[in-house]
């Protein structure tokens, strides 16, 4: 009779504590588990605000980028040859560009990162800053004193998004303290001014490259998905679309075809043609980068020869195409990969 008491009070107490333990920290305890409570969070309208009322401090918390590069080739599955990682394999940190008569930097580090760096710089300079921007990317400064000079003047530095992810480019206007002062000119008043500016301030974040620190209001606002994919047009085929005019996208081609082991043959620039011979991997030193990538018959697209078009699809955006010239039928067929790696490994190496 003892013992069965016993029992029965222990049993009791086991379930008045798993009781207990389910109504703390069970499912619907008052400890509950929320870790994976993100998962039921449904996703809510946006703001709206009266009319007349700017939303531009409106900024989603956590941005995630378009993915524009979905192709999905026809057929059976095949794992496809690996692209070599071209894009951004200089060790510059800093490039001066120069286009006709404009000219910018390309900077290897995100706009985030570019951001405090040019900060710093105009503070170093000891030139007070008139209006700061980090959602446009725009610094500009006072007038300045500066010698040699017939008046003031003062500068604007403006930090875009690179064409490539994860690099920035930084333009700078200049303006004389004449005429209308009220409004920035299209162009800088003294372009040798602007060019020293330029020059200053590149060096200056080369020099400081290894300690940047990270705006996350700047990387934020300005787009990190880069301004260049690789995409599929309605009859199958691949293109890449840049954001770009047409005249620095013909040059950015140019450049891209050279580091792309593509020999330019011929070049019409009013109908947006190059004429090239793919050289692929016969291009490299022995025991080079491509060496791995393919067979003893090398790759399958080497010795042909290719029509490359750039269109202008308006004033700042660009579609690539590639084709392969008029050939022997011992090439065998210009399949939707073999375009499709060809313009991969071009897209790397436009800036």
């Amino acid at each position: 009779m003892g013992n069965s008491l016993v029992r029965i009070l222990l049993v009791a107490t086991v379930l008045s504590m798993s009781t207990a333990c389910s109504y703390l920290f069970g499912d619907k305890g008052y400890f509950r588990d929320k870790s994976e409570d993100y998962k039921l969070s449904p996703e809510q309208p946006r703001l709206k605000l009266p009319d007349g009322t700017p939303d531009e401090a409106l900024l989603d918390s956590y941005v995630v980028p378009p993915v524009n590069e979905s192709l999905v080739l026809p057929g059976e599955f095949e794992v496809p040859r690996p692209t070599p990682l071209v894009a951004g394999g200089s060790d510059e940190i800093v490039r001066i560009q120069k286009l006709g008569d404009k000219r910018w930097a390309l900077v290897s580090m995100a706009p985030g990162q570019l951001w405090p760096q040019v900060r710093g710089f105009v503070t170093a300079a000891g030139v007070q800053i008139a209006r700061v921007d980090a959602r446009s990317g725009l610094i500009e400064t006072g007038w300045v004193d500066l010698d040699d000079a017939d008046m003031d003047a003062r500068f604007q530095f403006r930090i875009e998004q690179g064409v490539q992810r994860g690099n920035s480019e930084l333009h700078v206007l200049q303006m004389n303290q004449a005429g209308d002062i009220n409004s920035w000119p299209a162009q800088s008043d003294n372009t040798q001014l602007e060019a020293d500016m330029l020059q200053g301030v590149a060096q200056y974040i080369a020099n400081s490259a290894d300690s940047a620190p990270v705006s996350m209001i700047a990387e934020q606002a300005i787009s990190a998905s880069g301004k260049i994919s690789l995409q599929e047009s309605s009859d199958g085929g691949a293109f890449i679309r840049v954001g770009l005019p047409y005249s620095r996208a013909w040059a950015s081609l140019a450049r891209a075809l050279e580091l792309s082991t593509f020999e330019i043959t011929d070049r019409d620039r009013s109908e947006g043609h190059y004429y090239v011979n793919f050289i692929g991997p016969e291009a490299e030193d022995e025991d080079g980068w491509f060496d791995w990538l393919f067979d003893e018959e090398g790759h399958p697209s080497a010795g042909q020869s290719f029509l490359v078009k750039a269109v202008a699809e308006n004033d700042e955006t660009v579609s690539i195409t590639i084709e392969r010239q008029a050939s022997d039928e011992s090439d065998g067929p210009f399949d939707r990969r073999q375009e499709q790696a060809l313009l991969a490994l071009i897209k790397g190496n436009i800036n």
